[in-house]
């Protein structure tokens, strides 16, 4: 379901069940859940999301500038860039030689893109057998906002960026990722499949919120 507020679309699963009252949930990453009585109507939930409106849309903003991408980096031997989740000096994942700045962050870049298709390639194969899922094809992208997509036809990207995450977080994405084949959506079952797999995902899900913004060239 949806609901405009202030000229903003707030999008949010709903989930019913046995219980008494309405209750809604954001996670860290922005994903709105609410959980309503079994035969609660559209229209007393959108109205219960359209009094909290202000508030949902102050915890996205904070999620959002949270997750926002540092601009400065330090392109020199002593500059220090991630790479699952440990810390490294430039020279020690490039060669940097006597190159300009532009030329190590293409550099740089490319390391990344070549150690995620790696590290995807090798990973994803043990959880595509586990969940008897087979994505059409596997793409490593670049991308503000997402650290992974599942389209409609089968079709997977990963952020380059992942590569700096520690194995696990980079595991959850791929999980993520592999249950959409099954469920599109970020309904219960969808929760429920990545959870049989990976039980601590929140801790994951926490990790990319709260470092994410330092995952970046």
């Amino acid at each position: 379901m949806k609901i405009e507020f202030e000229n903003n679309i707030i999008e949010f699963n709903v989930q019913y069940g046995k219980r008494k009252k309405i209750s809604l949930h954001i996670d860290s990453i922005g994903h709105i859940t609410v959980k309503a009585p079994k035969d609660t109507s559209e229209e007393i939930i959108i109205s219960a999301m359209e009094q909290h409106g202000k508030l949902i849309m102050e915890k996205l903003q904070a999620i959002a500038k949270a997750q926002e991408i540092p601009k400065t980096r330090e392109y020199q031997e002593e500059g220090k860039f991630l790479h699952l989740g440990k810390e490294y000096f430039l020279h020690e994942l490039i060669e940097t030689g006597e190159l300009m700045e532009e030329e190590l962050k293409k550099n740089l870049k490319k390391f990344y893109f070549a150690s995620c298709k790696k590290i995807v390639g090798e990973r994803i194969t043990r959880y595509q057998t586990e969940l008897r899922v087979k994505p059409k094809t596997i793409d490593i992208v670049e991308s503000r906002t997402k650290w992974g997509s599942c389209s409609s036809d089968k079709k997977l990207t990963f952020n380059y960026r992942l590569a700096m995450a520690p194995i696990e977080v980079i595991d959850y994405v791929i999980i993520h990722e592999l249950c959409h084949l099954l469920h599109m959506n970020h309904d219960r079952s969808f929760w429920r499949r990545v959870g049989s797999i990976m039980p601590d995902y929140k801790e994951k899900q926490d990790y990319l919120a709260r470092y994410g913004q330092s995952m970046t060239l």
